[in-house]
């Protein structure tokens, strides 16, 4: 994305969060263009010495000051604490971050906190989004079909897991997916076919999230997805894609290790299924209050016919060759303008929320 954005009219600047809290002004700028690239400059940084400056989001817009705080701040060894202030400004954040504390509301809370302007869903739609257990009550209450579900919470796995088998099995048929409620990028996911396999699955989803979702395996699905963009009355719906993973189901090692699974855009289906999802990609867009951009993935039985709805992602990959950019792509929107369109829809809803009066007085 940096390479992408439009010089003459953004300055952009590349801000890194490490996994213990820091945020750094980044030595260089990000250059990974596939996910393959990510997990290894991800693997190349974490090998690095740490040059970058720590940094605190400037107090309210038109602030010309940006804070840089050295974490390790009260320490006895004076040299190891240390705050400067430079004359950098942020307009907008253009959030490129997934998973937890990523896309979860949990960073949009801090840019609202900060009254800073930033890219995509705001608080509720991406705890929404990323709740897998919320998310399909919402989506059933707008009439949108998803696949049969239980919850399991931690505890009542560990108090008591074969009242827990019982229930699952008495709601749910085999086969089953079991997902960590609040995960992306497949983590913590896995199919199972029969009791022996269920007690490790929830398992390994435990190690990711106090909430697990059981739900029931659509038979002989296809992957089909489409992008969102935009907000409100006047977001639109992308051609579909379809992925053909190399492995049963689009798990972690189809996504971003192995290089086998494909893409076709746009989805072979007949007018009548590609207009009806992508009508059910704006139905649950506007269903968890979304603003910006998302990524709606459903699945087709091949073998009943039946359409569901598995998730939307309000984060979606977003380098170049990503799903979301390619079937915009597809669709009439080159890379570069669909930045600018995402740049100029936050600092536009960031302008009505700051016309909104926050107390009676």
């Amino acid at each position: 994305m940096f390479a992408n954005v439009d010089r003459g009219r953004y300055e952009p600047v590349a801000i890194r969060i490490e996994k213990d809290g820091r945020w750094l002004l980044a030595d260089r700028p990000p250059s990974a263009a596939s996910a393959a690239d990510v997990l290894d400059q991800m693997r190349s940084e974490a090998a690095r010495p740490r040059t970058g400056r720590d940094v605190v989001l400037p107090a309210r817009p038109g602030d010309d000051t940006l804070i840089l705080v050295d974490r390790r701040a009260g320490r006895t060894d004076d040299a190891e604490a240390s705050a400067a202030v430079t004359g950098l400004a942020l307009d907008v954040i253009f959030p490129v971050l997934h998973g937890p504390l990523g896309e979860d509301g949990t960073i949009q809370g801090l840019l609202e906190l900060a009254n800073v302007a930033y890219v995509g869903c705001g608080v509720l739609a991406s705890a929404v989004g990323m709740d897998k257990a919320v998310m399909k009550v919402l989506f059933r209450a707008r009439g949108l079909r998803v696949p049969d579900w239980q919850i399991v919470r931690g505890r009542q796995w560990k108090n008591a897991p074969a009242a827990v088998v019982n229930r699952i099995e008495g709601a749910l048929p085999y086969p089953l997916f079991v997902k960590p409620a609040n995960m992306g990028s497949s983590v913590g996911i896995s199919k199972v076919h029969g009791r022996d396999e269920l007690g490790p699955a929830i398992d390994r989803a435990c190690e990711f999230d106090r909430k697990v979702v059981v739900e029931t395996a659509v038979p002989d699905a296809r992957e089909l997805e489409c992008a969102v963009l935009g907000q409100d009355d006047h977001a639109r719906a992308s051609v579909l894609g379809e992925i053909m993973p190399s492995r049963e189901f689009y798990d972690y090692e189809a996504k971003y290790v192995d290089s086998h699974s494909r893409t076709e855009i746009p989805a072979l289906l007949d007018p009548a299924m590609t207009d009806e999802i992508r009508r059910q990609a704006l139905v649950a867009f506007d269903a968890i209050d979304g603003a910006g951009l998302a990524r709606v993935d459903f699945l087709l039985s091949r073998a009943t016919g039946e359409l569901f709805i598995n998730e939307i992602n309000t984060l979606p990959g977003f380098t170049t060759i990503s799903m979301f950019s390619k079937l915009w792509a597809a669709t009439g929107i080159d890379y570069p303008t669909l930045v600018d369109t995402l740049i100029t829809l936050a600092i536009d809803r960031h302008a009505e929320k700051q016309a909104l009066r926050t107390s009676a007085f």
